[in-house]
């Protein structure tokens, strides 16, 4: 049997760390929770996780964007999908350079977030549509 996929969930609103932990626990995953960007960053150092999913607008001087820096300076190989609830392509694009897997507009349906989590984990293969390949989205 495969070792379930360790996930850490990054965001201020704390009904939703809960909403989205036990939704991801109920399907196997080992999930953390972290409500800022230090705490995200201390987590990721105590427990290695598989993915981190990260919301990009976070209060306390480290927004996601910050975080993300972080995070590839210190774990490089760690993947990261940014979750935002502002549609915004230019946000998500600099993340995307920053080295993000792929960002997810909330409210998020959780099947498509457990598929997006499972494909950044390397448990499932690229899906085809506004994925990062190596430079770049998919067409």
């Amino acid at each position: 049997m495969a070792k379930p996929i360790s996930v850490l969930l990054v965001d201020d609103e704390i009904d939703l760390l809960d909403f989205l932990s036990k939704r991801l626990a109920r399907r196997g995953f080992l999930v953390q929770t972290a409500s800022n960007g230090r705490q995200a960053l201390a987590a990721i150092s105590a427990s290695k996780p598989d993915v981190v999913l990260l919301d990009m607008l976070m209060p306390g001087g480290m927004d996601g964007l910050a975080t993300l820096g972080e995070i590839r300076r210190l774990f490089p190989h760690l993947e990261v999908v940014l979750l935002t609830a502002h549609a915004s392509t230019e946000a998500a694009l600099r993340g995307m350079e920053l080295g993000a897997y792929d960002y997810m507009v909330k409210p998020v349906a959780i099947g498509e977030l457990v598929l997006k989590i499972e494909e950044a984990s390397g448990v499932r293969g690229p899906m085809t549509s506004g994925t990062r390949t190596g430079n770049g989205f998919n067409a």
